[in-house]
């Protein structure tokens, strides 16, 4: 199953940027480390704002459902089926994150 590594594209559903970073320096695919499901990852220019005209802009990215047999530094990583949540600043969920490449080949250091 494809990983998703710090090379993927992840944006949120209104089109703002994941920046995807990780602790894991230990296993990579295709010369990018794998992300795991522990990793914290925020999002920069989402345009969203409420129906009221409030800004709301997705912050932050909550990841669900990584591998189930498989640990990077007792942590699960990412995969490409893992959904991840968008938050607003408040918390507020805003809808899936759209994961647009993911890598298959993997490598433990």
């Amino acid at each position: 199953m494809p990983v998703i590594t710090t090379a993927a594209t992840v944006t949120c559903p209104h089109g703002g940027t994941v920046q995807l970073s990780t602790a894991n320096s230990t296993v990579t695919a295709d010369g990018a480390a794998v992300c795991l499901v522990s990793d914290q990852h925020t999002v920069s220019g989402c345009p969203f704002t409420t129906p009221s005209g409030v800004p709301s802009p997705c912050v932050s990215v909550h990841w669900s459902a990584p591998a189930a047999d498989s640990a990077v530094g007792g942590a699960a990583p990412l995969l490409q089926t893992s959904s991840g949540l968008c938050l607003s600043g408040a918390k507020v969920p805003q809808g899936p994150a759209v994961v647009a490449g993911t890598q298959s080949a993997v490598k433990g250091v």
